[in-house]
């Protein structure tokens, strides 16, 4: 049952239906009870009227009758009721009108049952040892089974009109309780593809709001993903125009050059903007891939220092002309993380590290373990970041005023995505020797 109407419809009419069947079933019990004890007062009442209205003179003369042969017939007091008049020596004395000619009942006093020609009898025996005698009334069990029937059917024949109106009314409250969904679904189909605009709660029931409250997150992280979407396209047209432009330019100088000086120069100005651009497309598939990453990615145990060392072993020919010194024991330091995630962000920043040295220095990477926290360093011999733009150079396409020729304002953007991809997070901050950048990644390793 897909239709969410329909569903609640039927709990509700069957919660109902439980709701009066249960009652139904308390009514028929309580009923019961108190038929039982109605009844049972009134043969009480009956047995003891008879009782006291059996006058000596009046048993004499009923007594002559039965010498004769016959037992009269008494008052017939209720078509439901029938009563004896026994004497003590076991004498049917009297009888009701359809009382049966056996006994009622064989107890000397108060209540109890007998079946008689397939039928159960409820009987109350009284008893008066002056008068000699000892009165029986007593009513058939099936005909309080019938009365107490009676009474139910009583409570129950309303259901024939009441659940086809009940239905009525529920259903019609379903309508106009779910009128706000059909609402909202009205107002987001109308809807431009590009309408990303939160949803106005204004009177919405309050069950609602937690599903409009989502609807607008999610058109948010939608706005957010196209924006960032349309910047990366925006800014990769823009910079590769640049390198594609200079490489026709070089291209058509080699080819115009007579002299091998000038056409070497111009091929050597032609892999410069190869590698510019073969730079810039990467980050740009790496900031695309985790801006994809929705769901955590596998984490195993890696050794930094391998990373390390795959990250200078794939480094282009212009980088390895920088002095790298590893220190000995990241070989053997382990973390938890993405290997992917963890060798992009290592090569961002080493190859950041690399563009920024205006001249042939130094990268170190070390690291330092205190307690439940290890951080890994890498330091350039760079001029630094001034110190307010550290907090913004972690943005894309920011180049600050430091910038290098060949970067693109996103190396240390995609090192922050995937070391906060992989569990760590990334601290900048100048060498207190001011004599380059300090680049931390931290882990807590518990």
């Amino acid at each position: 049952m897909n239709s969410l109407k329909a569903r609640l419809f039927v709990i509700l009419l069957a919660a109902t239906g439980l709701i009066w069947l249960a009652a139904t079933c308390w009514i028929y019990v309580g009923t019961t009870r108190e038929v039982e004890s109605v009844l049972d007062a009134r043969l009480q009442e009956a047995a003891r009227m008879v009782l006291s209205l059996a006058s000596g003179n009046a048993i004499g003369n009923i007594q002559s009758n039965v010498a004769a042969g016959q037992a009269p017939e008494i008052m017939s007091y209720e078509r439901q009721l029938s009563c004896q008049i026994w004497s003590l020596d076991g004498r049917l004395v009297a009888r009701s009108s359809g009382a049966p000619g056996e006994s009622l009942s064989d107890k000397r006093s108060g209540f109890s049952e007998r079946i008689l020609n397939g039928e159960t009898w409820r009987v109350f025996t009284a008893e008066d040892a002056g008068k000699g005698v000892r009165v029986l009334v007593g009513d058939r069990v099936g005909l309080r089974d019938h009365f107490v029937a009676d009474i139910i059917k009583g409570v129950l024949s309303p259901l024939a009109l009441a659940v086809p109106l009940l239905g009525f009314l529920i259903w019609a409250s379903l309508n106009r309780g779910l009128r706000p969904l059909r609402g909202l679904t009205e107002e987001l189909s109308r809807r431009s593809a590009d309408d990303m605009s939160p949803i106005e709660t204004g009177t919405t029931p309050s069950e609602i709001r937690p599903v409009i409250g989502a609807l607008n997150a999610l058109f948010a992280k939608v706005q957010d993903a196209l924006r960032h979407e349309r910047a990366i396209t925006a800014f990769a047209a823009h910079e590769l125009r640049t390198p594609l432009a200079g490489l026709r330019t070089q291209a058509q100088i080699a080819m115009a050059a007579p002299e091998a000086t000038t056409r070497g120069a111009a091929l050597r100005q032609i892999l410069v903007g190869v590698d510019r651009t073969t730079r810039l497309v990467r980050q740009l598939l790496a900031i695309a891939k985790l801006d994809s990453a929705t769901e955590a990615m596998p984490a195993n145990p890696i050794s930094i220092g391998d990373v390390i060392q795959e990250v200078l072993d794939g480094l282009p020919g212009p980088d390895r002309a920088v002095s790298v010194t590893v220190d000995a024991a990241l070989a053997d330091t382990m973390v938890t993380a993405n290997r992917e995630f963890l060798l992009l962000a290592i090569r961002n920043l080493h190859e950041n590290a690399a563009r920024h040295m205006a001249q042939p220095g130094t990268i170190r990477w070390s690291m330092e373990q205190e307690s439940s926290v290890l951080a890994v360093f890498v330091d350039d011999e760079g001029p630094g970041i001034p110190e307010d733009e550290i907090p913004l150079v972690t943005k894309r396409f920011y180049r600050g005023r430091n910038k290098s020729p060949l970067g693109s304002g996103l190396g240390l953007a995609i090192a922050d995505l995937a070391l906060r991809a992989s569990g760590a997070r990334l601290v900048l901050r100048n060498r207190s020797d001011m004599s380059g950048l300090r680049a931390q990644i931290v882990w807590r390793t518990v």
